[in-house]
Formats: structure tokens, C-alpha cells, sequence
């Protein structure tokens, strides 16, 4: 890690070193805070989790060859006794000695975001940062699709987006990056600013403001003040690129005396998009407006979702220097991740693996997009999480909502879906309803629920566990097609 010495860890998180001296001037290979990813020469930062507390794989990580541990604890427990008299302790005390070089803070997490600061500062890349309340992932993977194009990327992988696992991707940067696109998550209040910090982003992109994390933000207005936290840190000749088609942000006329780029579906955005056509599972088509001119292309994902998703990719492409050409190939490159609206084929019927996470404006979008499949289509929806006070109206509403599409059957399962279906049944009594308490019932009844050539579209959000779903559909399939 270029520049990264041992000296420059402890400056930056201003922590207490209690090691080698000729050390200090050394260079760190990686830093981790796996054990078993502990390498000679990287640093391991130690973190006590709810479960394990990285404190007690000290012993093994020097064994590994580690360079040096950072840690909250008072290193005694590791310490161990010296070989010689001379290094015993002056003040007649027990004699100890330290296994290797430790660091140690009050904060372990905060040591890191104070040394990711630090690293990505001597790096001297631009950074493009991302938030919003729906399809940050998405838009991510769209932005880093097409400044590939161009330059080499380091983007934020898996859920890798808070005050722990920003710091952790910004550790994956390495000389030959030129440009890092990091997706920053929140649901209180002072966390973006904690995000912002480190980062210090070149280009801020919100995808939406919506209702999520009401339990901790209150309200929309809320949610629009955390994720404004954004530009706390945001550079002086950055830039500030908005959905105009969101009602929330297209009130921000000015931040820091730079004036937004808005995108959207409507015309009076800097970057638009017009003749949307659905091309049923397979993706949509469009024709995007810029300043520089327009084109045609076609997004390998469906839903209106992505075209917004396509248009902010296209605002930070331009921005960065991209051609037309460039950006149309990036967006037409993108592929889908496991978890987010993840098509998997088979003979016998369609999965739409949507389960990573869930809330009323993703849900809702993507039961839109289940509409363009072909043959029977059938949605099963899990609970949403932290939506605070109003979460059984907010579940009713969107079962309103799916009880209005082309949907053939919906099946709900958890607690508060109970008002899902009570909504869905208020508004179509023809649709075909099921209601489960929990997925173990749901899992048992998916045969007699489920047919062959079904699209099934499965989304909650991640504490339903839906991945298991997802898996017991793809068992079910099998015997569709060995028993046809």
C-alpha cells in the first residue's frame, strides 16, 4: 500500500505504539480485519464483534508474519514473558514483552476511517460517492460499468458501504486505480458525515429520496437532511449530480456554490431519457438526451428503475471526460449482481433473485417490472424493515399497489405482511393471495404454490433470509422438468 508506512497509521488514527522503532518507517503490505486473511507485513485491526472479538487472534496473526495489530485493549493479555533478564520490567513489576507491534485507540472502526482518510488523500484519485434511499447498488454498478470504459476502477463490493466496510474497500485501492466509486449507506442521523469524511468525494450522486429507515430518520425531510450530509466534505471543484424526477431533490439549487446536474425522465433535466421501451425480462431500450448530443441503448436489466440508473452513470461519465460511444458501451456492459434483481433461467420457469434487501419504493418497482414477464407471474414479498411507526400502513399501501398490477398471485410472508395481503385483497379480489407467518410454512407449501414456467419474483428485506427461498425455488424446478 503505497506510502502506508507503520508512522503514518499511528499519525493518522493517533493511537499508542508500543513496538519497534525501526518499524515505523515500514511500509504495510494490506490491512484486514479477518484473522485469517493476517499476512506478513499487513496490519490486522482488531474488532470485537457481537459474536467473536478479533482481540483474541492477536497470538495467531503475529504468528502469521503480521506487521503490526491495531486494537482497543491493553495489550497485556497477549504480552508474553521475555527470554532474557535484561528485558525485564524497570519498575520490579511482572516482565513483559510484546509479540509484535501493536497499535493501540479507543475506536478501532474510527482508527480505520481516520487511517482510510489518510490513505486515499496520498493516493490522489478522484472519488465518485453514492447514496440515496433506493438502487444505490444498482446505480454503483452502473457508474463503475462505464468509467471502466476509460479508466481503471475500484468500486465498493457486496455491502461494503458503512463506517466500517468504506474504509475496508478504500484498503482494496492500489496504484494502479484511477478512479474509486464508493457507495455510502446510512439510517441515522451523522453517519453520512462520518462516511463524507473519509471519502472527501469528487462527485456526489443521490438516487432518491424515499421512505427508508423511518424508524431512526423520522419522515422524507429527514431522510433528505441525513443523506444531504453527503456534501459536509464534499471537494470545492467537485461535482453534485441529483434524480430531478424525485420532488425532494430537485428543491437543491446550490451546494457549496455548485450547481447540480440533475438527471432524469423528465425534459427539464440537464440529462434525460425518451421512448422507453420494455423489452419484457430481457432489459429496456431508450434514447438518452445530453448536452453533447443523444443515443440510443439498450440496458441489459429491466425496469424503468435502470434508465434512471443509465442516466446517472451518463451524468458522472461526462463529467469525467467520456465520449458518447464510451458511455453507450458501458451501460450496454452492465451485468446484474446476485441478490438484486438477478434473472436465473431455467427450462422450467424464471427466478427473479431480488431478496438482498427490500423497501416500499424498491418493492414496488420491481413488482412493475414482474408485469413484463411472460406466462403466470408470481411475487413473493417478505417483510421491510425500519420503517418506524408507520410500517403497517406502509405495508397495506404497497400491497394496494400489487393489487393493481398484472400479477396472477402474490404471496406474502412475516408479521407485518399480514397487512400486505390485507391490502392486495382490498383492491383485487380475483388475484390469488397466500399469507405465511414465516418462511419455514412458506417453504413447506412452495410446491402446491408454485408451476411450471412461473415467474417468480422473491424480495423482503435481508433479515427475512431470502436467499433460502430463492435456493428452494431452484430445487423445485428440477422435478418440473424431470417429471414433464
Amino acid at each position: 500500500m503505497k506510502g502506508l508506512t507503520l508512522g503514518r497509521i499511528v499519525q493518522a488514527c493517533g493511537g499508542i505504539y508500543i513496538g519497534k522503532e525501526e518499524d515505523l518507517g515500514r511500509e504495510i503490505t494490506a490491512i484486514t480485519t479477518d484473522s485469517r486473511k493476517a499476512e506478513a507485513g499487513g496490519l490486522f485491526a482488531a474488532i470485537k464483534g457481537e459474536r467473536v472479538d478479533g482481540h483474541d487472534f492477536i497470538p495467531s496473526v503475529f504468528a502469521q508474519g503480521a506487521l503490526a495489530v491495531l486494537g482497543e485493549q491493553e495489550p497485556s493479555r497477549w504480552q508474553k514473558q521475555p527470554q532474557t533478564e535484561e528485558s525485564a520490567a524497570p519498575d520490579g513489576g511482572e516482565p513483559l514483552c510484546m509479540a509484535g507491534n501493536y497499535i493501540q485507540v479507543p475506536s478501532t472502526v474510527e482508527a480505520l476511517g481516520a487511517i482510510a482518510a489518510c490513505y486515499l488523500e496520498q493516493l490522489q484519485i478522484p472519488v465518485v460517492g453514492i447514496t440515496g434511499s433506493v438502487g444505490k447498488t444498482s446505480t454503483k454498478e452502473m457508474i463503475a460499468a462505464v468509467l471502466a470504459q476509460k479508466y481503471r476502477v475500484l468500486k465498493t463490493d457486496g455491502n461494503f458501504n458503512n463506517a466500517l466496510g468504506l474504509p475496508l474497500t478504500i484498503f482494496r485501492l492500489r496504484e494502479e486505480h484511477e478512479i474509486a466509486v464508493l457507495e455510502m449507506g446510512i439510517n441515522h442521523f451523522g453517519e453520512m458525515h462520518v462516511l463524507a469524511k473519509i471519502a472527501k468525494p469528487n462527485v456526489c450522486v443521490i438516487t432518491n429520496i424515499g421512505e427508508c429507515h423511518l424508524e431512526f430518520l423520522g419522515d422524507r425531510d429527514g431522510v433528505l437532511r441525513a443523506k444531504s450530509e453527503i456534501f459536509d466534505y464534499l471537494r470545492p471543484d467537485g461535482a453534485v449530480i441529483l434524480n430531478g424526477d424525485d420532488d425532494k431533490l430537485a428543491q437543491i439549487r446550490e451546494v457549496k456554490g455548485i450547481r447540480p446536474v440533475f438527471f432524469g425522465l423528465g425534459r427539464e433535466n440537464a440529462v434525460y431519457a425518451d421512448q422507453i421501451e420494455k423489452k419484457g425480462l430481457d432489459g429496456i431500450a431508450c434514447r438518452i438526451h445530453t448536452g453533447q448530443g443523444a443515443f440510443d441503448v439498450q440496458i441489459p436489466i429491466p425496469g424503468v428503475h435502470m434508465v434512471r440508473n443509465a442516466l446517472a452513470g451518463t451524468a458522472v461519465g461526462l463529467g469525467c471526460g467520456l465520449t458518447l460511444a464510451q458511455i453507450r458501451a458501458g451501460i450496454e456492459s452492465l451485468q446484474p449482481l446476485s441478490g438484486r434483481f438477478h434473472m436465473i433461467h431455467t427450462e422450467e420457469g424464471t427466478i427473479i433473485d431480488d431478496c438482498y434487501n427490500a423497501n416500499p419504493m424498491s418493492m414496488k418497482g420491481s413488482l412493475e417490472v414482474l408485469q413484463d414477464a411472460l406466462g403466470r407471474k408470481v411475487a413473493i414479498l417478505g417483510d421491510m424493515g425500519e420503517l418506524g411507526a408507520d410500517e403497517a400502513r406502509i405495508h397495506r399501501e404497497v400491497g394496494e399497489f400489487a393489487g393493481r398490477l398484472d400479477i396472477d398471485c402474490c404471496i406474502c410472508v412475516g408479521a407485518l405482511c399480514r397487512h400486505m395481503a390485507d391490502g392486495i385483497a382490498a383492491v383485487n379480489s380475483e388475484m390469488e393471495i397466500a399469507y405465511f407467518a414465516d418462511a419455514k410454512g412458506l417453504l413447506e407449501a412452495l410446491p402446491r404454490l408454485v408451476r411450471k414456467d412461473d415467474t417468480v419474483l422473491v424480495k423482503a428485506s435481508h433479515f427475512m433470509h431470502f436467499e433460502r427461498v430463492v435456493d428452494a425455488l431452484s430445487d423445485l424446478f428440477v422435478p418440473f422438468h424431470e417429471n414433464a
